[in-house]
């Protein structure tokens, strides 16, 4: 699969982009199907809400499902990574579901993941991107991910670790580099149904709000990174971060 120019063009000046219904929905009953088992393991990849004790963002789910295996190596992620980056060689950096139940779905700050990449990892340059499979129709109303476009034009901007607001870690982006940013760049929350893609870099500030709808909202994520740009410590454990540097290889055919 490869992007058009005009594809390529939206990606270098907002930062994202946006690919409506890329995977069908037998594609995206599939990979629903596999969720509860892997939400119901209590284990160290699997961070749950405080408030809730339900499933926040499982991790490592390429080794513990083999859908999940197949998944990341399809044409549909790996041919555009190629194409943005204009790298052959890229790893699998970070499997993950991030759910917001219905109800009791919290936040995620305003961030950008280059931050913990860094801070984290070592990772050397922004160059990893994040590929997202809406596994739930996104609506206005079940906690979308909000994009402030064009906020990666600037390089990295200055976070801190925040520890407390949640139940998972995050290098977070204060509100006084926030707005100036949205005051400028405005804010995007991309909305459409269950298979709909995200793609965008490590370095676009984006949060979302609790889920206080009555439908849940999960997202697959695929972070996908060059090998050459890979990370340089191993502070955090392989499901966050994996430490596997193989050349990720595409599949002939879809999931």
């Amino acid at each position: 699969m490869k992007l058009t120019n005009d594809q390529l063009e939206a990606y270098e000046r907002d930062g994202f982009l946006v690919l409506p219904e890329l995977f069908s929905v037998d594609e995206v009953a599939a990979i629903n199907a596999r969720l509860p088992e892997l939400f119901a393991q209590r284990c160290p990849e699997n961070f749950r809400e405080r408030s809730s004790d339900v499933v926040r963002t499982a991790m490592g789910l390429h080794l513990r499902d083999d859908l999940f295996a197949d998944l990341v190596r399809d044409p549909r992620f790996v041919e555009p990574a190629t194409q943005i980056t204009g790298e052959t060689a890229m790893y699998v950096q970070q499997v993950k579901v991030n759910a917001k139940e219905a109800f009791t779905g919290e936040q995620w700050q305003w961030h950008y993941d280059f931050a913990t990449h860094h801070h984290e990892d070592g990772v050397p340059l922004p160059l990893a991107l994040n590929m997202h499979i809406f596994l739930d129709e996104m609506t206005e109303f079940n906690g979308p991910l909000i994009f402030i476009p064009g906020s990666h034009s600037d390089g990295p901007a200055p976070t801190s670790l925040d520890t407390v607001t949640t139940s998972y870690p995050l290098w977070t982006v204060g509100n006084d580099v926030v707005r100036p940013l949205a005051d400028r760049g405005g804010l995007v929350a991309p909305k459409g149904p269950a298979g709909t893609v995200l793609i965008f870099g490590d370095l676009l500030v984006h949060g979302s709000s609790a889920n206080m709808s009555p439908w849940s909202r999960r997202i697959f994520s695929l972070i996908i990174n060059p090998v050459s740009n890979h990370q340089t410590t191993m502070q955090r454990p392989d499901h966050q971060h994996h430490r596997d540097f193989t050349p990720v290889a595409t599949l002939a055919a879809t999931v």
